[in-house]
């Protein structure tokens, strides 16, 4: 049972009150009677206090337990002056890279520089350093070498151990070791930090504080009363009176039953000290060096990794590397309604910080309208890094608590017009989902709810989400409440009423979706649903669409050079763009991001959905440039700068028949005299419209709390 996330007794600092907005100066502290900071949070993106950026929210919540909470945004990390600006904290330096990983922030899938960044006043692309946490944390350790030092955000999260960096091309450790940071909080870190804080304040050290889930941290060796398990046995039959494999089967569209699970499973074989009595357990996976060394390991270690991520039966991981031991506590308990409600409703101005000035924070006009109703994802997307970070179990806001925000925001955002611009997290429509069983929650493995069907034991009622968009957009003064936030249109199905609510009421011309692509071979590898999931729920937009006597479209998205990608599944797909004449603007190329079940594909070649042996079958990537080239080419084949790498590349495949001008054919045979914007024959543009020319805008970039 998890110690309630407000119930700790205010450190004594709490007489000082809420910060007007947490300081970012000396100036700043001196004006609030403080002689120091208790904790010093030190961040990659520009401060914005508002629920959406992780750092306000670490910074406010820690604040509401009584502690003094400085802020260095964006540092100048040539030397360690702007780390110094506010001295040193009496407890920890909290050190994160920022909503985004440093990395995809900075490089294109295609490993080129971005010149811009969302999250930086005036979108200049210069402000934070590759790999910003490390880069932070070593000035740190020049600056203040004794002063306990804590690592966290989605970029530590995502590599808490040995993972394969798509920049270097290469398996770095975990980045534990080369940030020499004391600890790393990994997923939605609260109540981590917040017990952290209180019992460093009581006077613990933080090389003794070794039991808090949702942690991460390097020891010399497995502790003598641990049992521990070898991964690599897991997956191996032994004697019938061995302990129960808890990775059976994941393919099945529902959760395995009591007695589906003893027929399925199979027993596995524990080493070391270990004994199936023994309550703490360990499971030791491939050390640093074999994963280095081995494709296969790393795939198997990925698959472990993702297999124990259910707070409820997940057991603590180790991983070697060299004489040092990393190692992983279980995740952290979800927050209950109420607790994330209060975390939501903490004292934030919903405003850049005041030094800014009035330089433009692109991130922050994205989202300074919305409000976030939950989080987590049980979708298990494979290409995607939410479910990692944030976990399987969605945490609900309460309803309640939505509305006051929406008020807030009409209240005191001199800028509100009268739209919200979302109400929405990772997935739109997963409000309030959940499984109909406690007791099968919390046995269950399974890397996905609705993949490759919706679980028998998963409530699809999307009703109460009905209930809260109405209810939101009664709220006096809004005129307008938008869903921009992804959609899962196999669940959204399940429902007609919420489909019908959103199409006629919450769909401001355009509504994105992404079906990432038509055939079954990548679809099987990314854990999306079919096609045909998609074209049902077409079919109902554009139903609701034309009852409600509007013209609304919808923007589908597709991914090009998944792993599990063929040359011609991105043939196909482009004759389902052209047959069904959609003309995409901007594509997006698979980006092997840290710790990915998709990134281990890449990196290996196999499949860790399913058992991985030295001998399981290998599938296609797509790793050399040409080729991710053409996968994009296939997504863009009304582009005429694309058409003589995609003729190239159809004379090989022995399809020279979708060379010309026909209706049913790819590509012109000849080249343009002039390269302008040009509408494959048989096609129509789509999405947004201007002067009668309809298409496709690019991805935005996804703000991923912490």
């Amino acid at each position: 049972m998890a110690t309630p996330l407000f119930s700790y007794r205010k450190f004594w600092a709490e007489c000082f009150g809420p910060a007007p907005e947490l300081p970012m100066s000396r100036a700043e502290m001196d004006a609030l009677g403080w002689d120091s900071c208790d904790i010093i949070i030190v961040t990659g993106d520009a401060y914005v206090d508002h629920p959406s950026f992780g750092m306000a929210v670490i910074g406010r919540l820690l604040e509401a337990q009584g502690f003094r909470v400085g802020i260095i945004a964006q540092p100048d990390w040539t030397s360690t002056a702007d780390f110094e600006a506010l001295g040193a904290p009496n407890l920890f330096f909290g050190v994160a890279a920022g909503n985004m990983d440093s990395m995809i922030n900075r490089y294109t899938a295609d490993k080129k520089r971005r010149n811009d960044d969302a999250y930086t006043p005036g979108n200049t692309g210069d402000k934070r350093p590759d790999r910003a946490v490390i880069v932070y944390s070593q000035r740190l350790r020049e600056a203040y070498r004794q002063v306990p030092l804590v690592i966290g955000s989605i970029e530590a999260s995502l590599r808490r151990i040995a993972h394969y960096d798509y920049w270097s091309d290469k398996i770095r450790r975990s980045i534990l070791l080369d940030s020499s940071a004391d600890l790393l909080l990994y997923g939605n870190a609260e109540r981590a930090i917040v017990a952290l804080a209180h019992r460093l304040a009581a006077g613990e050290t933080i090389h003794s504080i070794r039991d808090l889930r949702g942690t991460a941290f390097v020891r010399k060796r497995v502790p003598d009363d641990w049992a521990v398990i070898d991964s690599t046995s897991i997956d191996v039959v032994g004697p019938v009176s061995a302990p129960l494999n808890p990775y059976i089967d994941t393919t099945s569209a529902a959760c395995a039953t009591k007695s589906d699970a003893a027929v399925a499973a199979e027993p596995v074989t524990l080493v070391g000290n270990a004994s199936e009595q023994d309550a703490q357990a360990v499971i030791r996976i491939p050390s640093f060096e074999q994963v280095r060394e081995d494709p296969a390991l790393y795939a198997h270690a990925s698959r472990v990794l993702h297999k124990e991520t259910n707070p409820h039966n997940a057991r603590p991981l180790v991983q070697a590397h060299g004489e040092r031991e990393v190692w992983l506590n279980a995740p952290p308990i979800p927050l209950e309604t109420d607790e994330l409600d209060m975390v939501f409703e903490l004292p934030y101005t919903r405003l850049p910080h005041s030094a800014y000035g009035d330089a433009r924070i692109v991130a922050y006009e994205m989202i300074r309208h919305s409000v976030n109703i939950m989080r987590g994802c049980f979708g298990g997307c494979t290409f995607c890094s939410i479910t990692e970070h944030e976990g399987r179990i969605i945490q609900n806001r309460s309803e309640d608590s939505i509305i006051r925000e929406i008020e807030q925001i009409r209240d005191t955002s001199p800028a509100f017009t009268g739209v919200i611009s979302d109400l929405g997290g990772p997935t739109a429509n997963m409000w309030r989902l959940a499984c109909n069983s406690r007791e099968v929650e919390a046995k269950c493995r399974k890397l996905s709810c609705v993949f490759p069907g919706i679980c028998k034991n998963l409530n699809t009622d999307q009703t109460p989400l009905v209930k809260l968009y109405r209810r939101a957009r009664e709220v006096q003064g809004v005129k307008k409440v938008l869903i921009a936030s992804g959609l899962r249109y196999d669940l959204a199905v399940q429902t007609p009423e919420y489909v019908e609510e959103l199409v006629t009421h919450h769909v401001g011309g355009y509504l994105k979706i992404a079906p990432e692509h038509t055939e079954d071979g990548p679809l099987s590898k990314m854990m999306k649903p079919g096609i045909g999931s998609y074209e049902q729920f077409k079919a109902m937009f554009e139903k609701y669409s034309l009852a409600a006597g509007k013209k609304q479209y919808l923007i589908p998205y597709f991914i090009a050079a998944h792993p599990g990608t063929s040359d011609n599944d991105m043939l196909h797909l482009a004759l389902w763009l052209k047959s069904n004449k959609y003309r995409a603007d901007q594509v997006q190329t698979f980006y092997p991001s840290p710790m990915a079940t998709a990134t281990a594909m890449y990196h290996s070649g196999k499949n860790p959905l399913k058992r991985v042996t030295h001998k399981s079958d290998s599938m296609p990537t797509v790793r050399g440039l040409s080729q991710r080239r053409l996968h994009k080419a296939f997504l863009r084949y009304h582009d005429p700068d694309n058409w003589p790498i995609l003729r190239q590349a159809l004379k090989k495949m022995g399809r020279s028949d979708l060379i010309g001008n026909g209706s049913k054919q790819l590509v012109p045979a000849r080249q343009p005299a002039r390269q302008h914007p040009v509408v494959a024959p048989g096609t129509r543009p789509f999405a947004t419209q201007h002067n009668g020319v309809v298409k496709v805008p690019g991805r935005r970039k996804r703000t991923t709390r912490r």
